[in-house]
């Protein structure tokens, strides 16, 4: 045990308490680093350190470091020899020095002990905890500083998630496909015959009635489908083959489909009465009227885009004004409803096909109808008993055809009295009741039909024979399409809802 030494206030015993002390700091360094069995425990000058207070703080250790190896036990509590260690006293040098196990040494070192001056303790910790705490840790942020922040962004991301959506829709029509890039600089060549299955193209949950290109040169890779699964779509069919939009304007199946001629709508006429023009790029319908009667059929106006006929299971078939939605010309046939409506060059007058098919004769199937006066022009144009599911005006010259159920295509003049060339018969597919549609190429040269067998045809439109037989589709083909820019390039779509790109 150590004896405790009053000085005297002076400087001398100042002195000497200072060397004293750094004496006593330096002898507990040099024995501890040579393992020996004394530890000197040095106190602050002006506290007061009895041997029992020592022998505690030892014990106390011990007995922490066994409750950490005993997780169940315990440790006590420090309070006591603190508080004996914050004592004031007149004391100014003490030297205490303690026989010690060798595991105990550690914990006897000078800055372990709790009597260290709180100075020299707040200096340590603040050394520490500049060691420990990372350079790039974020300084504290309030709470309410926090979700002020995090509302701010909340509201920003939804903004940011239309703009990009927006961008997204607005490629589009903007967009040019790289297949397509070849052939906008060169002149239109010769059409041919598709031989290989480019794509096929399905997502459509129900019979697709209608395939068309865009009617743009620049962005003509793009594909309408309209199909009874109530649905329509755009599709990228020249290059990446997807899906591009879905649109579900109708609440009932869509029967036909176009695109208007400025290529940044559709027209779309349905089984709920109603037909739409839509907006490519937003996909939101931006006219939409009702006709009272479920639409087969649907032509824009070739001189005024503003105005389209809408036919169907009615007797009479309206012509629309788009800007203001309401019916400009009703065309009273007397029939039960029309099939399909072509315009002829110029607008001037429109040819419209029925399913009336009288006893005796088809005066009424084709009945030529003058635009402006919606008087008859002529309803002895097809003389024989079948229905004309379909009919396509001639790119170039002055003639259209029409589908007929007798398994053939018939050919017309587009000039009055509208007659039909008998010598000039287009056979070899099967139609059978479905709506088959046929469809020119864009210099006039091949007339393409889909049949009930599955099949694309392709004929030679001057001599009406047949070129090519496609096996395109197990299910009845209803339409087939052939691409305004690439030469060689058709769509094909069937019964079962299945769309086909061939080249």
């Amino acid at each position: 045990m150590s004896s405790l030494v009053d000085y005297e206030d002076s400087e001398s015993e100042d002195d000497s308490l200072d060397q004293r002390v750094e004496g006593a700091t330096d002898s507990a360094q040099t024995e501890e680093n040579q393992d020996t069995n004394f530890v000197k425990v040095i106190p602050y000058p002006g506290r007061f350190v009895s041997d029992q207070t020592v022998w505690e703080y030892h014990q106390n250790m011990a007995e922490t470091s066994r409750s950490s190896l005993h997780p169940h036990s315990q440790p006590q509590s420090f309070t006591k020899s603190k508080r004996r260690c914050g004592g004031a006293a007149d004391f100014r040098n003490t030297e205490t020095s303690l026989n010690l196990p060798d595991s105990q040494r550690e914990m006897a070192s000078p800055q372990a002990l709790p009597c260290m001056p709180q100075s020299l303790g707040n200096a340590a910790n603040l050394a520490k905890r500049q060691q420990t705490v990372p350079s790039g840790v974020r300084p504290y942020i309030p709470k309410r500083k926090r979700l002020a922040t995090s509302e701010g962004v909340e509201l920003k991301h939804p903004a940011e998630q239309v703009l990009g959506n927006q961008a997204r829709e607005s490629q589009i029509l903007s967009d040019v496909s790289a297949r397509l890039k070849p052939y906008l600089a060169q002149t239109p060549s010769m059409t041919g015959i598709p031989r290989r299955l480019l794509m096929s193209l399905g997502g459509h949950q129900g019979p697709v009635n209608t395939v068309q290109w865009c009617p743009l040169p620049h962005v003509s890779h793009l594909l309408l489908s309209a199909s009874i699964d109530k649905t329509f779509k755009v599709w990228d069919a020249a290059e990446s083959g997807r899906c591009l939009r879905v649109y579900t304007c109708h609440s009932g199946a869509v029967r036909n489909a176009c695109w208007t001629p400025c290529g940044r709508h559709f027209l779309t006429g349905s089984f709920d009465n109603t037909t739409v023009i839509t907006d490519v790029e937003t996909g939101q319908p931006t006219v939409k009227v009702d006709n009272e009667f479920k639409v087969m059929c649907a032509a824009v106006h070739p001189s005024n885009p503003e105005v389209f006929l809408c036919g169907g299971y009615s007797s009479a078939v309206k012509a629309w004004d788009s800007r203001s939605c309401k019916v400009v010309k009703v065309y009273q046939a007397g029939i039960q409803q029309t099939l399909d409506i072509v315009f002829l060059r110029g607008g001037v007058t429109f040819i419209t096909s029925s399913d009336c098919v009288s006893r005796d004769s088809a005066d009424r199937t084709l009945i030529a109808w003058d635009y402006e006066t919606t008087a008859k022009v002529s309803n002895q144009i097809y003389h024989e008993r079948y229905t004309c599911p379909g009919l396509a005006l001639h790119p170039l010259e002055d003639s259209f055809v029409a589908q007929t159920n007798g398994n053939y295509i018939a050919v017309f003049s587009s000039q009055q009295p509208y007659r039909m060339n008998k010598r000039r018969r287009y056979e070899g597919h099967k139609v059978e009741g479905y709506a088959i549609k046929c469809g020119f190429s864009l210099d006039g040269t091949i007339l393409a039909s889909g049949s009930s067998t599955g099949s694309a045809h392709f004929y030679d439109y001057h001599t009406a024979h047949m070129l090519h037989t496609l096996r395109a589709h197990s299910q009845p083909c209803l339409c087939v399409s052939q691409h305004p820019v690439l030469p060689t390039t058709v769509a094909t779509c069937d019964w079962g809802g299945e769309i086909k790109v061939w080249h």
